[in-house]
């Protein structure tokens, strides 16, 4: 959701909130270890911060992803799976891998952005190791440059099955 749609909804007299349904209603294998909650480690691999945005957004008060029991947690020791944002740049290879070490068993990693897919604009470059796909293996991947907050909190959802 857009500033100028909050807008037109506050001049027009329309929900602001939208009502994020689930697409479908079979829980992926993982959904049943995590029994509704899922904690998050975010890691920003090289990103531009657009995706950091949309997550603040999806964990703002208009979408709040933390109602279906999903939560940014500042350790990874406390974390079940790893969002992970922006090309892998050759600096972050060993934050990121020792970041999923920390991580305890059994664990997810979740690609966020074009960027995180497929290096996005920054394919080519000299400071870009690859893909998030390159270094850690993805379980879900969130497409979009950014992507939406909708689309986050779906991903997500189909995670932890609510």
């Amino acid at each position: 959701m857009t500033i100028r749609t909050v807008l037109q909804a506050l001049v027009h007299r329309q929900r602001v909130t939208e009502d994020l349904k689930m697409a479908s209603s079979t829980r992926s294998p993982s959904a049943v270890s995590l029994h509704g909650s899922l904690q998050l480690r975010h890691v920003d691999a090289g990103s531009c911060n657009g995706c950091e945005m949309e997550i603040n957004s999806a964990f703002g008060p208009v979408y709040d992803a933390e109602r279906f029991g999903v939560r940014l947690v500042a350790s990874p020791r406390h974390a079940d799976a790893l969002l992970v944002t922006g090309p892998v740049t050759k600096n972050m290879v060993g934050p990121l891998l020792k970041t999923f070490e920390a991580l305890p068993e059994p664990r997810l990693v979740i690609s966020l952005g074009d960027c995180a897919h497929d290096c996005g604009v920054f394919r080519g470059g000299y400071g870009v190791e690859g893909a998030v796909d390159d270094v850690l293996a993805v379980d879900v991947h969130v497409a979009g440059c950014p992507p939406h907050p909708e689309a986050i909190i779906e991903a997500l959802r189909s995670l932890t099955g609510q």
